[in-house]
């Protein structure tokens, strides 16, 4: 069933993102197993229901992370998720973002407007003051959804985390509330909440 614009915590012209739903299982789980070539060996999303309510359960519990899903506004249909992980508040306020496009959305912007959106909603309802985003040197697509993000490299991290088998060596990609001052406006959402709604050339 499609998604209302409703439910968007903030949307762009072609995409809306909201928090997931343990009832995404199914169309998820699909556009992961659909994806797995596009994905690998980068990242593993869950491709069956028992795997995807414990990842699902994870981001919709724990404080210390929030997922994103990237909508599709016509449809509906996810063309990706955004998730913001190791959420640490105090002096602090700072998240680690990893994220994913699903295969029939890759390469045509859309991930690269959720991006703009999670961030914007990061620094607004969330009060976060810094984004870090950790990607594998050959992950091509990856480090340029980041540099087209706004994010600055900052530095690299050898033997940094364990994926696939191994440490993997890692590029540190990162963004302040202060670099997208002037990026686009704020305007308030459903339910009284503050959606972003972001502008584009």
């Amino acid at each position: 069933m499609p998604h209302t614009a409703s439910r968007y915590l903030a949307e762009g012209p072609r995409v809306g993102i909201r928090h997931f739903a343990y009832e995404d299982g199914a169309e998820f789980t699909a556009r992961a197993r659909e994806s797995r070539d596009l994905h690998r060996p980068w990242l593993f999303p869950p491709e069956g229901a028992s795997a995807y309510t414990a990842y699902a359960g994870r981001l919709i519990e724990d404080p210390s992370k929030a997922g994103f899903l990237v909508c599709e506004k016509d449809d509906g249909a996810l063309a990706g998720f955004i998730n913001i992980n190791n959420i640490v508040q105090g002096g602090f306020q700072s998240g680690a973002l990893g994220y994913g496009a699903f295969a029939h959305a890759a390469g045509r912007g859309l991930m690269r407007e959720g991006l703009d959106l999670v961030v914007r909603y990061a620094f607004g309802p969330m009060r976060l003051h810094r984004l870090e985003i950790n990607v594998q040197p050959a992950n091509a697509a990856s480090i340029a959804l980041a540099r087209g993000g706004g994010f600055r490299l900052e530095g690299f991290s050898p033997k940094m985390l364990f994926v696939d088998g191994a440490w993997r060596d890692h590029q540190r990609w990162a963004i302040t509330a202060e670099m997208v001052g002037g990026r686009g406006g704020t305007e308030t959402g459903p339910g009284g909440h503050h959606g972003l709604r972001s502008t584009y050339s």
